[in-house]
């Protein structure tokens, strides 16, 4: 590992721009003495805002680009109008030459993806890659993807997200053999699609560096069943979006129910270290950043809408991957996975993506 990491930064990405990711880069520069950033966006707007950190400008490069991809732009868009030139495009390249050691973006994620699969490529032996989120449960945290890259998988796309799902588990969890289950209807193995089927039979008989535990369903996600969840980005991305609006439902009922009557304000007054532990628990800034698996080096995409707690968790996020060559032993495990199973379908056509 050496001495000093660097994390490409497109500082143009998110609904704030600068004005959030280089307040994030600074309180990740405290957490991090050793890492150094390349800040990549235009120098008119980073530069007044890096003047108010000294700690992270003299850590820090800026690195021009005055394109940036819009939050709307379709990836086929972005690709053509910010080829090599646009501050995504340049944060990921920056990876591929080996300047940084990881890219992080709160900008477009279809976007992210589509410029991240041209740039760093597929890895070989994974067909597609995929978005894997980091899911608070009542237990500690799971991962869960494929949370929104691709529309749709056959069975051997789901095991591969199984073995990147657990080889991103090792790395965040230090964990030997996390568990993985296929999220399902049900958890009777005559229950499902045909897809989802033959992929647990796969995980099933295969001698795959994890522990499968068979299928779980929607809600074994929030209860941490399993240390990896496995699904395709369709259902992951409705299955996240459906977690973040609950919370936040759940969250206003309760502000309304305290604030009802006096003797409930006076209940929330006496209870309010408990209230703050559960807001704390709750914050979903503290589980910021999608990693993109698959690929051939790291990229993160923080939320669009967070602030710079959020952005610097995704950094955080960035940081475990490289740290714990998370590249190389998804590769180490594709290689055992292609070697102990056949594929059971032929590859399917570039498939759309979903963001």
């Amino acid at each position: 590992m050496k001495k000093h990491l660097t994390v490409a930064l497109d500082a143009m990405g998110g609904d704030l721009g600068p004005d959030m990711v280089i307040p994030g880069a600074a309180l990740s520069a405290i957490r991090h003495p050793n890492v150094r950033f390349l800040l990549v966006g235009d120098q008119s707007r980073i530069a007044p805002l890096l003047e108010r950190h000294p700690h992270l400008k003299e850590r820090a490069e800026i690195r021009h680009s005055d394109v940036f991809v819009t939050m709307d732009a379709k990836p086929s868009q972005a690709l053509r109008q910010g080829r090599g030139k646009s501050s995504m495009w340049l944060a990921i390249e920056a990876v591929r030459s080996g300047e940084a050691d990881t890219a992080v973006s709160a900008g477009n994620t279809g976007a992210l993806m589509a410029m991240a699969r041209f740039v760093l490529k597929t890895m070989p032996g994974i067909s597609r890659p995929a978005i894997a989120a980091i899911w608070p449960t009542l237990r500690s945290e799971s991962v869960v993807l494929d949370v929104g890259a691709t529309i749709g998988a056959d069975a051997t796309q789901l095991v591969e997200f199984a073995v990147m799902g657990e080889a991103m588990a090792r790395c965040l969890f230090g964990l030997e053999k996390p568990t993985v289950g296929l999220l399902n209807v049900g958890v009777e193995e005559i229950k499902g699609v045909e897809q989802v089927k033959e992929a647990g039979r796969i995980l099933r008989d295969a001698s795959l560096p994890l522990e499968y535990i068979g299928f779980v369903e929607g809600d074994d996600i929030g209860k941490g069943t399993a240390d990896v969840v496995v699904t395709e980005g369709f259902t992951g991305n409705i299955a996240l979006k459906t977690a973040e609006g609950t919370a936040k439902q759940l969250a206003s009922y309760l502000k309304q129910s305290l604030m009802r009557s006096w003797l409930s304000k006076l209940g929330a007054l006496l209870a309010s270290g408990a209230f703050a532990a559960l807001r704390d628990r709750m914050d979903p800034r503290k589980h910021n950043g999608g990693v993109f698996l698959g690929l051939n080096g790291v990229v993160v995409k923080s939320h669009g809408g967070t602030d710079a707690l959020g952005f610097a968790t995704a950094i955080d996020v960035a940081l475990d991957m490289v740290r714990n060559d998370l590249v190389s032993k998804i590769k180490t495990d594709v290689e055992t996975m292609n070697a102990l199973i056949k594929p059971v379908t032929a590859p399917d056509k570039q498939p759309e993506i979903s963001l």
